[in-house]
Order: C-alpha cells, then structure tokens, then sequence
C-alpha cells in the first residue's frame, strides 16, 4: 500500500501557518520548531525555503503588507481621496494582524510588498504635484498614524469597573467604565477623527503651495 503523500511544503503555506501562529498566539510563539510541528514537517525542511526565523517574520510581515488596497493610486482619485482610502485599508490589514505590527514598524527593509507601498503613496504624492521632500514627510507621518492606531485599543485601554474611576480623584472619568464595551466604535471613530484632522492640515499646506487639491 503507498504511503500516504504529505501536504506539499511550499512558501506559501509556510507562510500562511506563520501568519496564522503569531495571529493567534504572537510573536514569542513562532519558533522553527513549533512551525514546523504545525506543518507536520520536519525542522531541518524548513531551511530549503528560509535559512532563520527572521526570514519567516520578514515573509509574513511582507504578507500583510501586500493585503493593502493601492489600487487608490492608479485609478484617478484626488491625492487627499486616495490617501484616506488607504490608510483606511492600511489600518484593516493591520488590525486583522496586530501582532505582526512591532516587525512591519522597523520599515520596509528589503520587503518587496512593503517597497510597492511605500513606491506608490510617495510617486502619487509627487505625481499629484508635492514637491518630493514633503512627499516623503507625508509617507512617513501617515505610517507613525496609522501604526500607532494599530498597536492598541485606546477604548480597551480602560477596565469595566466604575469603582476603578473615584470622581473625587478623577472627576471627569465618570464614563471611562463604560469605554471598554464601546472599543471598536470608540477606536473607529478615533481613527477617522485623526485622518481628518491630518488630511485638512495637509491640504491647507497644499494650498499655501499653489495647488487646488
């Protein structure tokens, strides 16, 4: 009787049981060994595809990366349109995956994906006719926005527990209890607030350049 085939090894699927590990369980999880057990493989079959665990992050990293709507960039829209477009995709592919955020934050590195990302919101901004210094300011203050945003709920931040606000210590948390149950709303509505506030701030120096956004 054959042997029963093992599921192909393949980049692909090393990857994604990665991503799904650090998901679930963070990055102290993510081993050679456990991913390897998870794949129902050995450890050593790994180093055909990645030589070091790093290499693995740096795959997943890139795979979340490449989750990114950009289509925003080539498809017409006003500069201030495809930017709030894409910072909102940004921020989705980063809260499916906050446990990836810390290694996505040291930089596009050598990351393909990352570099198609960073590519096309500095080409659209130059394209749209900002001169290329603050085309590069703009790339690198929507990145610190939008993971910051992603590295924790500030809603979550607060425990459900009224005695835990004393009005005679903290007169205005009467309602901070309550901020916890309300997290997603809470932290959306934060998020487009901030947006906003940068785009506005952004077009009003778009103008004082000459331009009509």
């Amino acid at each position: 009787m054959a042997r029963p085939r093992k599921p192909l090894l393949s980049i692909d699927r090393i990857v994604a049981t990665a991503r799904a590990l650090v998901d679930t369980e963070g990055l102290a999880a993510l081993s050679t060994r456990r991913l390897a057990a998870e794949l129902g493989v050995s450890g050593p079959s790994l180093y055909n595809h990645f030589r070091t665990k790093d290499e693995i992050l740096e795959a997943v990293a890139d795979s979340v990366s490449a989750q990114v709507d950009l289509s925003m960039f080539d498809d017409g829209r006003p500069w201030r349109t495809a930017l709030h477009d894409w910072a909102v995709s940004y921020r989705t592919a980063l809260r499916d995956h906050p446990n990836i955020v810390p290694v996505l934050a040291r930089g596009p590195g050598r990351r393909p994906a990352a570099l198609r990302l960073a590519d096309a919101v500095y080409g659209a901004m130059v394209e749209a006719g900002w001169p290329p210094a603050q085309a590069t300011s703009i790339g690198a203050l929507m990145r610190y926005f939008i993971m910051g945003s992603a590295l924790g709920s500030f809603a979550g931040g607060f425990v459900d527990d009224r005695s835990a606000y004393d009005p005679a210590d903290y007169p205005h948390l009467g309602q901070a209890h309550l901020l916890a149950d309300q997290q997603e709303k809470v932290d959306e509505r934060a998020f487009e607030t901030g947006l906003a506030a940068l785009l506005d701030g952004l077009t009003q120096q778009y103008e004082r350049l000459g331009r009509t956004a």
